[in-house]
């Protein structure tokens, strides 16, 4: 049977930093993320100062990123953030940290079979929609910020739909001051989401269930004037006070 040995990866004693960096930087280019973790190891051990360590710990970072290690390019990101807060691509890193934290919750089988985005955990897109918030506030002219601004649309809109769907669910449950807590909560965090509508129809219907008719109309009212068509108003008609 025949093997075949796995190339190793070392840098010769006599490289300079860098032509360590160059081996590093070429086989991030080429997707080979492995080799060039390994590489950028290397460069910050031998060569642990200096704008090439800086280079490299933040390129690593990416390199994890790439190679589905979410938890390791964070480590790597805040390190980076810890030890060069001057460095002048602290706002890359903390773009870089959004970008890893917006796909972290993706896993390997549902890059091939989608979900409903509002369905998955939140916990991800909520440190992603503060990691974008913090670059567009601290670096708004950065070369980032747009992609990031656009970011947070979707992810404010993801993560309203997803408060809606917990709601929905506590009204089917009987928990209604808990499904009505989640509506405000929608309507107090996430204005201007598609998801708002379905919010007020949800507080509409757990005031007039709970018997505060008064707050019951008030959400109802809100809801016919901005969303005049919306199925939920005949909803709410045709829920009954317990």
């Amino acid at each position: 049977m025949l093997f075949f040995k796995k190339e190793e990866v070392k840098a010769d004693e006599s490289w300079s930093v860098d032509r360590i960096y160059s081996e590093a930087k070429a086989a991030l280019d080429i997707a080979d993320y492995s080799k060039a973790i390994t590489y950028y190891e290397q460069l910050e051990a031998r060569f642990p100062f200096g704008e090439y360590a800086q280079q490299a710990l933040l390129e690593s970072a990416y390199a994890h990123y790439k190679s589905d290690d979410p938890e390791t390019a964070i480590a790597t990101i805040d390190r980076f953030m810890r030890v060069y807060p001057l460095n002048p691509n602290i706002d890359y890193a903390i773009y870089l940290r959004g970008l890893v934290n917006f796909h972290r919750d993706i896993g390997l089988l549902e890059k091939y079979i989608p979900r409903d985005e509002s369905q998955r955990d939140p916990g991800a897109a909520e440190d992603a929609l503060r990691d974008f918030n913090t670059l567009i506030n601290r670096f708004p002219t950065s070369r980032y910020a747009e992609d990031a601004a656009q970011r947070i649309v979707y992810l404010r809109n993801r993560l309203a739909q997803h408060e809606v769907n917990v709601a929905n669910y506590y009204m089917r449950r009987g928990s209604f001051l808990a499904a009505l807590n989640r509506g405000k909560y929608v309507i107090e965090n996430y204005d201007r989401t598609p998801a708002m509508p379905d919010a007020l129809v949800v507080m509409a219907k757990a005031y007039k269930i709970l018997g505060m008719t008064d707050l019951s109309d008030d959400a109802l009212r809100v809801l016919k004037i901005n969303y005049p068509g919306h199925p939920g108003i005949a909803e709410v008609a045709q829920t009954e006070v317990q």
